[in-house]
């Protein structure tokens, strides 16, 4: 071939290959626009909460009780949902209802600073709310005096209370207040056909089973405020998942860096985890903080949310390394995850104030959620829940209450958690 019908050729192949690449016409993208939104075909707005809408008003606010009008909630442990009629909220006792302090400047820090900010919040439930330290200097259990003065400063009551499908308290556990010291998790195994309520206290180094109408203390796990890291103790444990045959692990937790297997009796199996280095451990089977679990029920697989490390680890019920990946770098913290109905995890970050949806192969499918203190904004989730009718719950520890989000008219199912199951017959 000549040097000029060389030089044509490539004319030619070049023409073809911008022709055949350049952009569409706009008429033509449009109608190529792939849509991500909860609810396809709708025009205008944006998912600020995914495919939910906040339910307003609910719980029903707690100064309208006789003889608080002058509290409200503290912080927001964790919820449960028996049923869409029965819902468990955990709190850690209530707090002064207060009317948002006017702006004032803070020379004394610095120039131009005020308090408080704008639209910001200006309380932080958590660290207003009891408990104060674990122990007093000389290791004897703490009077949470570091707090402040009970009956001004908090109340330590409404640890329990179960509200109704609109927000009615129409239970209240009043009568074990003074058992909890740091109510950190409450649940009803989805397999038990008595419908036990669990609640796991970490600084009290215990887990409390309770008849469902919480007349009876069935159980008591653990050695009260006595911490250790061995068959019989914990040391401030954090959550808790069920296998279908019962069979149960709990995540301890915020200082031993362990998991550990109970039979459906509560009879200690085996136990496993190191404490490793964060920000950045990479070995498996080290944890720091293990504050989270859920187990698959097909599978048994255990995933542990390892929060220090950022990470997910996943092993085979007898504690053999499976797998791990990361939920990213801070300003990441993910506080905990669900395995919804559908077999996949939803995580709350704690960090980012948004749910996140992955397989179980770790790969990332959605997230939703936005920061804020306002009607369906997150700040501080700490307990996840949904129920039979797909109404999704959040607890706060920062903002101080619990939250019920119900789905969207028109969702896709892809953006929602999975149902809960329906309870199985009692025996």
């Amino acid at each position: 071939m000549s040097k000029h019908a060389t030089f044509m050729a490539a004319v030619v192949l070049a023409t073809i290959f911008v022709f055949a690449n350049r952009p569409a016409p706009v008429q033509g993208q449009a109608k190529q626009e792939v849509r991500f939104a909860a609810v396809p075909g709708e025009r205008g707005g944006q998912d600020i909460f995914g495919g939910y809408e906040i339910v307003p008003n609910w719980p029903k606010p707690l100064n309208e009780r006789p003889g608080h009008e002058k509290w409200t909630w503290g912080a927001g442990e964790y919820v449960f949902a028996e049923s869409p009629n029965r819902v468990f909220l955990l709190q850690r006792g209530e707090l002064p209802r207060l009317e948002r302090p006017k702006q004032i400047k803070l020379p004394q820090l610095g120039p131009n600073i005020e308090f408080p900010i704008g639209r910001l919040p200006w309380r932080d439930a958590t660290s207003t709310s009891p408990p104060g330290a674990l122990e007093k200097p000389d290791g004897t259990v703490g009077d949470d005096l570091d707090v402040g003065q009970p009956g001004v400063d908090y109340r330590w009551e409404h640890i329990i209370v179960v509200v109704d499908a609109n927000g009615n308290m129409i239970e209240d556990w009043t009568q074990w207040d003074k058992m909890f010291r740091r109510p950190h998790a409450i649940y009803i195994s989805p397999y038990d056909p008595e419908k036990n309520v669990w609640v796991v206290d970490d600084y009290r180094h215990a887990i409390f089973k309770f008849s469902n109408d919480g007349k009876r203390l069935l159980q008591t796990i653990g050695v009260p405020n006595v911490h250790a890291s061995d068959d019989k103790h914990f040391y401030r444990p954090t959550f808790i998942d069920w296998l279908p045959d019962g069979t149960f692990f709990v995540a301890d937790g915020y200082a031993n860096t362990r998991v550990v297997k109970f039979d459906k009796n509560g009879k200690f199996l085996m136990a496993w985890g190191e404490k490793g280095t964060p920000p950045n451990e990479k070995r498996p089977g080290y944890f720091n903080s293990v504050h989270g679990i859920a187990v698959d029920p097909q599978t048994r697989r255990v995933f542990v949310n390892d929060r220090n490390n950022h990470r997910v680890q996943v092993f085979d019920e007898n504690g053999k390394f499976l797998d791990q990946w990361s939920f990213g770098p801070p300003p990441s913290d993910v506080h905990l995850f669900i395995m919804d109905r559908n077999r996949h995890l939803w995580a709350a970050d704690r960090g980012t104030s948004k749910m996140l949806k992955y397989d179980l192969n770790g790969n990332f499918l959605y997230s939703w959620g936005t920061w804020g203190d306002f009607p369906g904004g997150m700040w501080g989730v700490h307990g996840l829940g949904v129920d039979q009718d797909g109404n999704f719950y959040v607890a706060e520890v920062d903002s101080g209450r619990v939250q019920k989000y119900r789905p969207r008219p028109g969702a896709n199912p892809a953006f929602l958690v999975g149902k809960a199951a329906a309870y199985p017959a009692t025996h």
